[in-house]
């Protein structure tokens, strides 16, 4: 009986991803059904906006500014004596613009996106407030799931843009400041091997990370069970999900873009 654990845990485990995914499936199809119902999310889809996006600009800000410090100082570091130092602002560029600024943003976004509307949701799912809409004659999925997703899909490029553009002026700002390196030399480095398909690339992938985030913060939310810990549990499967996620699509996009 030892001998056949190892394969009844891999038959457990296969049969719980194989489940998930159609779950997962089953709710998307809904929703993508749901998105139908313009009356219904599109008031709801500003407020939605402002709180997935503007009020993620602080945070996402505040990271991408010391990245963009972190990353001309260690530059620095590396090329002493080996490359020339205007390489720093090739670096700096396309290290933020190409994988830190997105993936960074991605995974801090689905600490704070992803946790918030798993926690919503699921609050209202645990107190019936999602099965008063259904009586109400509303559909839960078009006023509560589209509105998310698809203010997800639009502010998560916009708010990778903003925390790439401060993460390179502060690596222009580390290296004319604190390293000797003048402003002109940090242009050349940077615009050495820039093309303007890698801030496409960037926003492809914000974009995708942005429904993953509102997507999976849904998902675990509108099936949670269990009151207040069911709460907890899915809110914390979320964010587990959404930063697996976001990591899993970076390889892929890499792989079919690159």
């Amino acid at each position: 009986m030892r001998l056949l654990q190892p394969i009844q845990w891999i038959g457990r485990g296969a049969a719980a991803i194989a489940a998930g995914a159609g779950r997962t499936a089953a709710f998307a199809g809904s929703v993508a059904r749901a998105a139908t119902e313009v009356r219904t999310w599109l008031p709801e889809f500003a407020k939605q906006a402002r709180r997935i996006g503007v009020d993620s600009l602080p945070i996402a800000l505040f990271i991408a500014l010391f990245t963009g410090i972190v990353l001309a100082l260690q530059s620095s570091y590396a090329f002493t004596g080996a490359v020339p130092l205007y390489f720093v602002g090739t670096l700096v560029g396309k290290t933020i613009i190409l994988e830190l600024g997105p993936v960074l943003t991605g995974l801090v976004l689905a600490g704070r996106v992803g946790a918030n509307i798993a926690a919503e949701i699921g609050t209202m799912r645990v107190t019936e407030q999602v099965d008063a809409l259904e009586m109400l004659a509303y559909d839960p999925l078009a006023y509560l799931a589209v509105p998310r997703v698809t203010a997800g899909l639009v502010t998560f490029p916009i708010v990778v843009a903003f925390a790439i553009g401060i993460g390179v002026v502060a690596g222009w700002a580390t290296s004319i400041g604190l390293l000797d390196l003048s402003s002109h030399e940090f242009v050349r480095g940077l615009r050495m091997f820039y093309r303007p398909f890698d801030l496409h690339y960037a926003l492809i992938k914000s974009a995708s990370f942005g429904v993953v985030v509102t997507g999976v913060g849904c998902l675990f939310g509108y099936g949670t069970s269990g009151g207040a810990e069911g709460v907890g549990r899915a809110t914390t499967r979320a964010v587990v999900v959404a930063c697996m996620t976001i990591l899993v699509l970076d390889a892929f996009w890499a792989m079919v873009l690159l």
